[in-house]
């Protein structure tokens, strides 16, 4: 099965990060439903453990911190964010060049090193009113976590939490569009049913702050990792020099349904 981390879009400051996947072998494991019982119990145990993470991320709206995203070790994304003040730095770099977004109150502004039909490499001021909802960018409450942890805990299955570190399964097809972490079968390809149960493990901090999420290479897909750091750090966002208006061609490109 072949697995290939290809550039999907950009969201909240990050790549929509776009996994290609092969087709399913023919022999394609099963999994066998537990039982009632274990299935109840199994419930409690995983809510509880989700609880653990959701308060985890509580960490987003309250200071400043880092985010670190790497799928495969081709794409990684490195952001500041500090949603109280309305201040973000974001790079992304991946095969053919890099992304950098500055955020300062409304203000957007990009520049990007990749390929883009129409789109020159210098700093450009974009209008967001013209973003495509999938681009996200904002400060908002449920849509300002750069790393995108959220999503990742939507999609969990089963966890068990021991201590500091919780470790489970998730959905990886319930992984949805947006900053961080995303996957999407390539073109022709569907995913495994593997990936329906994928292995994944965290850790929270002293304080209890999620602060490494992982998802070892399985299914089909790539080793993918989420790391918050340097929390209450400040963040300064300089306003680029010269920056003009992003060209009309660029906003058809943004977001994972680039082009549509």
């Amino acid at each position: 099965m072949t697995r290939r981390a290809t550039l999907a879009g950009i969201s909240a400051g990050l790549l929509l990060l776009g996994c290609s996947v092969g087709a399913p072998t023919e022999n394609e494991p099963k999994t066998e439903s537990a039982p009632m019982s274990a299935a109840s119990a199994d419930a409690t145990t995983t809510a509880e453990a989700i609880g653990l993470l959701r308060g985890g991320t509580a960490f987003v709206n309250q200071t400043s911190y880092r985010s670190d995203v790497d799928i495969a070790s081709q794409i990684t994304t490195l952001s500041h964010t500090d949603n109280v003040h309305k201040r973000l730095n974001a790079k992304i770099s991946a095969p053919g060049g890099v992304i950098e977004i500055r955020m300062i109150d409304d203000e957007v502004y990009m520049t990007t090193g990749l390929p883009m039909p129409g789109v020159g490499d210098g700093w450009m001021a974009l209008d967001p009113a013209r973003m495509p909802s999938d681009f996200g960018l904002s400060f908002a409450p449920g849509r300002n976590d750069s790393g995108g942890s959220g999503r990742l805990i939507d999609a969990i299955v089963t966890a068990r939490a021991d201590g500091p570190q919780i470790s489970g399964t998730l959905d990886a097809t319930r992984i949805g569009a947006g900053n961080g972490i995303s996957f999407r079968p390539g073109p022709g390809a569907v995913f495994p049913d593997s990936a329906r149960s994928h292995a994944f493990r965290a850790s929270l901090d002293t304080e209890g702050r999620l602060v490494s999420f992982l998802m070892p290479e399985a299914s089909g897909l790539p080793n993918a990792s989420l790391r918050y750091s340097d929390f209450g750090t400040t963040v300064t966002v300089a306003r680029p020099a010269g920056a003009v208006a992003a060209p009309d061609a660029l906003y058809p490109q943004l977001g994972m349904g680039g082009g549509k």
